[in-house]
């Protein structure tokens, strides 16, 4: 029996676990807590999907249009038409292993407009569609547990991969119990690690996606894509502890954005886009509310309270619990934060990377998105992803015989050790802080050369004390560790921004306003002997 080791357990390892299972393969879920406490469970908005009764005009031809103009036309378009062709059976699974979705009056799945869609194909749970998924996803898989067919792994986090000659054999995992690094083996490894938020600090998501797996991949020989395309959520309010998002559904179900000037409301993207303004992609959105230079404000207070508490419940009690704000009353005051990354580690169709044997899903890989994610895509992409690599899994014949890699756990382990021997004056977390300050400023909104130059030069700085500096004895060893991957990653995505010398999608360059046709492709980087390698992907290697 074929065993598959799937790194993270939210929406996307769940299901590939779920999909391996189903396909007769053995999966072990690692992840450091339990599936309830991934990010996935944050996701508010829906999930996009046309279904076998669409709103007139609608089909998913119109659905893969949309997916691929909003993502400004790099995505592959034969990858993006199966996501969206398969996303009604999708929502039907769901809906079978026990997910809520809210209702209409008729009693029928209900619908709701998301930004840079053409049509209402935004199916959801209230305001809470990724917590539902994930309950109805944990259901599924205790099923296989208690059959024998997946297991878990907790409290152990992502090392390193086992690699040789092209091929990987499993992965180096750090058990948070013992302390130690052991090697564990499979047929294939899936990675489903999520986002990068770590590098940024304070988000919308969970800084248990630090995008250190990323970055240590990379340095191991994986290839890396489109890293400068990186979404800043329009709507986003601030408390002391992160970003709280206010769903894209705020919009969906008619909220307006408006700033104040000489004591009356501008409701600029009606005025700049027409009726539809403020469901303009998101980038765009997040562009004009930067660009206003004042606070801008979100209104749904004359929708009226009945249809706030059953649509918007979220957006009401986390307004009400986190800044006191009545949204049934007043506006809320809302600015742009970094939410989802559209780059990640670079895979081909059946989501396998340039190494044989491991594979990435969800939102750390690269695929479906290009420049720009549509709201509702992030799920449904999730979900389809884990599918395509469970079936090129359960396809793929082994690789004969297993090469020792106890040699190489052990030199990591002593590593380990030696770490806690190093001091400086600056601890581990602290250079962790100065990051998410580089990143916010060197990559923001709107970008420029001298600033992601500046960027480039602060990385490189915070890289060469990376083995020097206190790896404080009062944090987990995964945070010590985990470090240099976590910069490495940042210094690639820096490159990737510096490199593609125009604006497009959610990639805005001040010293390149316009989009080019000679950079309408995928990013690829690639690292060798401390360099890093970025170039444009016209032989689309990784096209599909």
């Amino acid at each position: 029996m074929k065993k598959v080791l799937i790194i993270g357990s939210g929406i996307s390892g769940m299901t590939c676990a779920v999909e391996c299972a189903r396909l007769g393969m053995e999966a072990e879920l690692v992840s450091p807590f339990c599936s309830e406490r991934s990010q996935s469970v944050m996701a508010a908005g829906g999930i996009n999907a046309v279904t076998g009764d669409p709103e007139e005009g609608d089909s998913a031809a119109r659905h893969a249009e949309d997916t691929l103009k909003g993502g400004a036309y790099i995505a592959g378009e034969k990858a993006v038409k199966g996501l969206c062709e398969e996303a009604g059976d999708i929502v039907s699974w769901l809906e079978s292993i026990g997910t809520v979705f809210s209702v209409d009056e008729g009693g029928r799945p209900a619908r709701r407009a998301f930004g840079g869609q053409s049509y209402k194909r935004t199916y959801y749970c209230g305001a809470s569609t990724g917590k539902q998924i994930v309950s109805a996803l944990v259901m599924e898989a205790r099923r296989f547990e208690a059959a024998g067919a997946i297991k878990r792994r907790l409290r152990s986090c992502f090392h390193s991969a086992l690699i040789k000659d092209g091929t990987c054999y499993g992965a180096l995992l750090f058990d948070e119990a013992s302390g130690l690094l052991e090697p564990v083996y499979a047929d294939a490894v899936v990675m489903a690690t999520g986002g990068q938020n770590a590098l940024f600090g304070k988000t919308t998501g969970s800084t248990q996606c630090d995008g250190y797996a990323a970055g240590r991949l990379f340095t191991q020989g994986v290839e890396l894509k489109d890293l400068e395309f990186i979404q800043y959520h329009p709507t986003t309010l601030e408390t002391a502890q992160k970003r709280m998002l206010i769903t894209e559904a705020a919009r969906g179900e008619g909220g307006r954005l408006f700033y104040e000037e000489n004591g009356k409301r501008v409701y600029f993207m009606e005025e700049k886009y027409g009726p539809k303004g403020n469901l303009m992609t998101r980038d765009i959105v997040a562009r004009e509310i930067f660009s206003a230079g004042r606070q801008v404000f979100l209104d749904v207070s004359f929708l009226g309270r009945g249809l706030i508490d059953e649509r918007l419940p979220e957006v009401r009690d986390l307004c009400a619990k986190y800044r006191g704000i009545d949204v049934s009353r007043e506006p809320i005051p809302v600015e742009p934060s970094v939410h989802f990354f559209m780059g990640g580690i670079a895979v081909r169709s059946d989501h396998q990377t340039n190494t044989g044997g491991l594979f990435a899903i969800g939102e750390c890989a690269s695929m479906y998105h290009g420049a720009n994610r549509l709201g509702g895509n992030s799920l449904l992409a999730a979900i389809y992803s884990a599918r395509i690599a469970a079936r090129a899994v359960s396809e793929r014949v082994s690789p004969g015989g297993r090469p020792d890699f106890s040699v190489f756990a052990r030199e990591e382990s002593e590593k380990l050790r030696d770490r806690a021997r190093t001091g400086s004056r600056f601890p581990v977390m602290y250079v962790r802080g100065m990051l998410a300050e580089t990143m916010n400023k060197r990559l923001g909104i709107t970008r420029s050369e001298e600033e992601l130059e500046e960027g480039i030069r602060e990385v490189d700085y915070y890289l060469s004390v990376a083995e020097k500096i206190n790896y404080d004895a009062s944090v987990l060893p995964y945070f010590n560790y985990s470090l240099t991957g976590i910069l490495t990653l940042a210094r690639a995505v820096l490159e990737c921004a510096r490199a593609r010398k125009e604006s497009r999608g959610a990639h805005f360059r001040s010293d390149y306003p316009d989009t080019r046709e000679e950079f309408g492709y995928a990013t690829l980087i690639s690292f060798g002997e401390g360099r890093y390698d970025a170039r444009l992907d016209e032989g689309r290697s990784y096209e599909s």
